[in-house]
């Protein structure tokens, strides 16, 4: 689908590379540039699968791997060479430093003004915090996201998935991809600029709306949702299982299931604003019946009265769990240095089918002197260019 776009990529840690990685998962040739101390994301654990850290290996497959050393001139030739054969430009560097380097959006596009130039930072470009770094847990306590998780006796919580930065991710492409159609017809790139905390932002769009037409500010309660009622787990007797009465309908046959159809007549939870208003009376009624069933016994029993709900799995019961499973999910992959390799491929189908996955994350400098040849770099010139340590060149490079 973009075969034939290439993608200079000069990002780190997550949001950049997962934005990346799904244009490489759509066929775009990405070559992962990292410093001479690699990407950090490669040292984030354990816990490491021989050797390699799963962070790292979950947003960087499809790529080529090149390590330049960008205070060097010669490192700094490499890139603007890269630059001159790309179609994509792509950089998650603190507002300020792109530019200290000399490859900033407007000088970059100056001279190749067909470029698609994507830049992702923290706090967005302006405002007092334009040069903090910006982190995943950073953003969830800045944007009010992690005020409003957790129970509410407890401390605020981050939400376990890294949900800012791959969100932050998948916008960036979306937004690139629809910059590549412009650029189909007009010729001219855009500058592309996403951030951490505009995500945050929209990832609870409806509870800053709730909070500017009523002034009430929504505080932390555990798996419940505020607007409706039974939206929320339940305890069973050997887990729990979340339950959702999404409207008059679904509750009224919740109730039957449950054996309470008295609870569905009472004038305090016949419609879902009285419900919500008698949230916790509600709640343990139901409770004290969900408590009587197995999680599978109570799952099987809502289902037949189709009322939505699933049961709340650690991952170790979903990595083989058969819905899983038949979707495809975990495919495996030949890998030369894990053997019992497995990734989670790209999240959509195309006519029935996920796009075909392609090289494993490269090694550190694995395709250097592959790349370095393309872009018209002898064998002397690349050794050279190693030697001054403007460049690394990875043991498992291609032309080694």
């Amino acid at each position: 689908m973009l075969d034939g776009i290439r993608v200079v990529d000069l990002t780190q840690n997550i949001a950049g590379p997962y934005c990346t990685q799904i244009l490489a998962d759509l066929g775009a040739d990405v070559i992962k540039i990292e410093p001479p101390t690699g990407d950090p994301a490669r040292q984030w654990g354990p816990p490491f699968w021989e050797g390699e850290a799963p962070i790292f290996l979950s947003s960087n497959r499809g790529k080529r791997g090149i390590v330049v050393d960008l205070k060097s001139d010669g490192g700094r030739d490499v890139l603007e060479r890269l630059v001159d054969s790309a179609d994509i430009f792509v950089q998650s560097f603190r507002t300020g430093v792109i530019d200290s380097l000399g490859f900033g959006a407007g000088r970059v596009q100056a001279k190749r003004p067909e470029l698609i130039y994507a830049s992702i930072s923290g706090f967005g470009p302006k405002g007092p915090f334009r040069e903090s770094p910006g982190y995943d847990p950073l953003m969830q306590a800045y944007s009010g996201i992690m005020s409003m998780t957790g129970y509410p006796d407890g401390p605020p919580a981050r939400v376990a998935g890294a949900v800012v930065d791959l969100g932050t991710g998948m916008l960036t492409a979306l937004s690139i991809i629809a910059a590549l159609r412009e650029r189909d017809q007009t010729g001219k790139g855009r500058h592309v600029e996403a951030c951490l905390l505009d995500t945050s932002i929209g990832w609870i769009s409806y509870h800053l709306m709730g909070y500017l037409a009523t002034g009430d500010v929504p505080g932390r309660m555990g798996t419940a949702l505020g607007m409706v009622v039974p939206y929320e787990g339940f305890e069973t007797n050997d887990g729990h299982l979340i339950i959702l009465g999404g409207n008059d309908a679904i509750f009224v046959r919740l109730c039957e299931a449950l054996d309470v159809p008295e609870a569905a007549e009472d004038e305090r939870f016949k419609t879902n604003p009285s419900r919500v208003a008698h949230r916790d009376e509600l709640h343990q009624l139901l409770e004290a019946r969900t408590k009587e069933f197995t999680t599978a016994d109570l799952r099987a029993l809502l289902e037949k009265h189709r009322v939505p709900c699933a049961p709340v799995h650690d991952v170790s019961q979903v990595v083989d769990d058969p819905q899983i499973v038949a979707n495809g999910i975990f495919q495996p992959h030949p890998h030369p240095r894990i053997p019992d390799y497995r990734d989670v491929p790209f999240p959509v189908r195309f006519d029935g089918e996920r796009p075909p996955q392609r090289d494993v994350p490269p090694l550190m400098g694995e395709h250097s002197r592959e790349v370095l040849a393309e872009l018209s770099y002898s064998e002397e010139q690349i050794d050279s260019l190693a030697a001054s340590g403007s460049v690394a060149v990875g043991s498992g490079s291609k032309s080694d």
